[in-house]
């Protein structure tokens, strides 16, 4: 192996281990938001089956 190669292979993990730091990122980052957005379906779903029926709308 030359030095132009290890060089390369140097600047070839430098950019992997940048990328794949990038994308644990995003990965918390969806994490977190589908965490989120359960959250907010698990809110929704106990106001509407709390709810009580309305007296007057003529339905049950």
């Amino acid at each position: 192996m030359t030095d132009e190669d290890a060089a390369r292979l140097q600047r070839e993990n430098t950019y992997l281990k940048q990328r794949i730091a990038q994308l644990e990122g995003d990965i918390v980052d969806l994490s977190s938001q589908v965490t989120r957005l359960q959250q907010q379906n698990q809110h929704f779903s106990a106001r509407r089956v709390v709810r009580p029926p309305d007296p007057l709308g003529g339905g049950q």
